[in-house]
């Protein structure tokens, strides 16, 4: 364990452990509590009075979690049968952490979604086994309180927050029926009429639901950074620290609670793995918006392209989006699936709220190169744009204030190592994992909401403890017979600036449809096109040379009369034209090939002709 800012220095309090088997860690969600499995046993401290608490001999263990009450440590170890074939030992044990002892034992064959499912103050626990969901009331794992049983259930989610809790249920669709997510109120599941909200949809092979109130996924997985939409931490519990072969960074805590709110919606990511379009190779996504109240929509999204990720603010009432196809669009919706405030386009697959939901970070990882946009949400503001090149994991302290990126193994097995960054840009301090060694994980400490308050933003950025890299900026490839000529203006894409979408203030108008939007920006493209237009038609006679005169002279507005002859003068028109490109081509010392300096010495004969069809010659 490492301090956290400003001093980064190994924390006395823990003991290093330098087993090589380190591969399985957690905290508590107050950050009170650490556990580890060093290959050997399970060992569980209290961070704050750096004293063992319990020692479990669970050797193969490789996923721990402890349930938000800190009453039950999960542990989960590889499921295998015996060597005669028959059934293997149960292998997800729920551990009683006031008395060290087995509260259950079950079977649990998949690492997916392994741990079972809390309620914020742990009155219910639920696991999704064969077809239905079971509940468990005051962690008694020994009698099943209630069953919800959907015909193929295969994902569900509790919501977050103060009682009563909802359950958010997922079942595919099969044999030409549609895939559909239901959310009910816990007891209540007697038939689809006691639902909440129903939502059914096509083309989705899995789903990843999240509910708002920091509501995203009850699994503590590391964020993958692939163009796939990644499975989200609670954003903003984990606080404080690096953990890897060595450490994390842990602050003292001070006595803070904030008034939990029930989860009021679930956003529906649906997912194929094929587009059978073709056209694209991530296969396809749609957004779906489900309230409890029992509205839903499909978020519409004006870019076409995968759905990258998606994070709810910690304020509950706007979700961002990051999608479609490179650069990718980013924007902020309200609970009416209405765009407030569009980010254009840019290099990122990825969006992170700080815990205080006042920041927000638009970044590109995995596959891009680690650009990152920090972005003042109230005022819409860029703070700063830093570089975390080849970054696999990326987390903001419980603090608000600052950001860890690290490079990890097994996505990337070079160059391991961690980041500590003021969301200003600065880097405050950096670790690099020796050449023989690897990085498997990095956590902050996690601490209770409203532990930290929140403080103004600031724009100049803080003295950083390394020197600020300006990251250089990205050229162009050129084919290597282009490489001596000069750049032309050509781009493979037009990049969209940021767009506010809110109503002006004063304004009496509603909020303009995404139909409306889009009428409204073609209209303006054509404006503009026309005001260019007579722009350059005020600026061609003076920018015109002798030969341009005389074809401006040999050029009336007005037909011969003769189809065939009117279209012989278009043609050449057309000619003359291309060859006053060329001439602008060589003036500006572009090397012309032998066939255009051809067609340049028969403008004469050209203008001659053009003339004489004019005159009816």
């Amino acid at each position: 364990m490492v301090n956290g800012p400003p001093s980064f220095t190994e924390s006395a309090a823990f003991q290093r452990d330098s087993g090589k088997n380190c591969k399985a860690v957690a905290f508590s969600k107050d950050g009170s509590l650490f556990a580890w499995c060093n290959g050997e046993k399970v060992s569980v401290v209290n961070v704050t009075r750096a004293e063992l608490l319990h020692s479990f001999d669970l050797p193969k263990t490789v996923c721990l979690e402890f349930s938000p009450k800190n009453n039950v440590l999960a542990t989960w170890q590889a499921y295998a049968t015996a060597k005669d074939g028959t059934a293997g030992v149960p292998n997800l044990q729920l551990h009683d952490l006031r008395t060290g002892k087995c509260l259950k034992s079950f079977v649990q064959k998949k690492m997916q979604n392994w741990c079972p499912c809390w309620a914020d103050d742990e009155s219910i626990c639920a696991r999704n086994v064969n077809n239905e969901v079971r509940f468990f009331e005051n962690n008694n794992f020994n009698t099943i309180a209630n069953k919800l049983h959907l015909q193929k259930v295969s994902d569900f989610v509790l919501s977050p927050g103060a009682q009563p809790t909802k359950v958010a249920v997922y079942v595919p669709g099969s044999k030409g029926a549609p895939s559909f997510v239901r959310l009910y109120q816990y007891p209540n599941f007697g038939g689809p009429q006691s639902a909440l909200a129903n939502k059914s949809f096509f083309k989705a092979d899995k789903v990843t639901m999240l509910w708002n109130k920091k509501g995203f996924r009850k699994n503590p997985v590391q964020k993958r950074m692939t163009p796939a939409l990644p499975h989200k931490q609670p954003v903003g519990t984990a606080s404080g620290a690096g953990f890897a072969l060595s450490g994390a960074v842990v602050f003292s805590s001070c006595a803070a609670l904030t008034v939990s709110v029930p989860a009021t919606a679930v956003l529906v990511v649906a997912s194929t793995e094929v587009d059978k379009s073709g056209a694209s190779y991530y296969g396809e996504q749609t957004l779906h918006y489900v309230a409890a109240s029992g509205e839903s929509a499909v978020v519409q999204l004006p870019k076409n392209g995968p759905i990258y990720d998606v994070a709810w603010s910690p304020n509950s009432v706007e979700f961002c989006a990051v999608y479609g196809f490179m650069p990718a669009k980013a924007t902020v919706f309200n609970l009416k699936c209405d765009p407030v405030f569009d980010f254009g386009t840019g290099p990122r697959n990825a969006a992170y709220y700080s815990p205080h939901g006042h920041i927000l970070v638009l970044a590109g990882f995995g596959n891009l190169r680690g650009q990152m946009e920090v972005w003042d949400v109230k005022n819409y503001k860029l703070i700063s744009k830093p570089v975390a090149s080849d970054s696999t994991y990326f987390a903001w302290c419980p603090d608000g204030e600052h950001i860890v990126t690290a490079t990890c193994a097994p996505r990337l097995r070079v160059s391991n190592g961690y980041k500590i960054w003021h969301y200003t840009g600065s880097v405050l301090h950096a670790y690099e994992v020796p050449a023989d060694e690897e990085m498997w994980q990095v956590f902050w400490q996690p601490f209770l909401d409203g532990v930290f308050p929140e403080r103004a933003v600031r724009y100049q950025a803080v003295p950083g403890q390394l020197p600020r890299a300006e990251p250089r900026p990205a050229q162009a490839y050129r084919p290597p017979a282009l490489r001596n000529r000069p750049a032309t203006g050509s781009k493979l894409h037009e990049d969209e600036p940021p767009q506010n979408m809110k109503p002006q203030l004063g304004g009496t108008d509603k909020p303009l449809s995404k139909t409306a939007l889009k009428n409204q920006r073609k209209h303006e493209a054509k404006k503009a096109a026309k005001q260019e237009a007579k722009a350059d038609a005020h600026q061609g006679p003076a920018q015109i040379k002798t030969p341009q005169n005389a074809l401006q002279n040999t050029v009336p507005a007005m037909t011969t009369g003769d189809p065939e002859v009117d279209k012989k003068i278009k043609n050449l028109k057309k000619k003359l034209k291309a060859i006053e490109q060329l001439k602008e081509q060589a003036a500006a010392g572009k090397q012309l090939e032998k066939n255009q300096v051809e067609k340049i010495q028969k403008e004469a004969a050209l203008l001659k002709e053009l003339e004489d069809l004019e005159l009816g010659v």
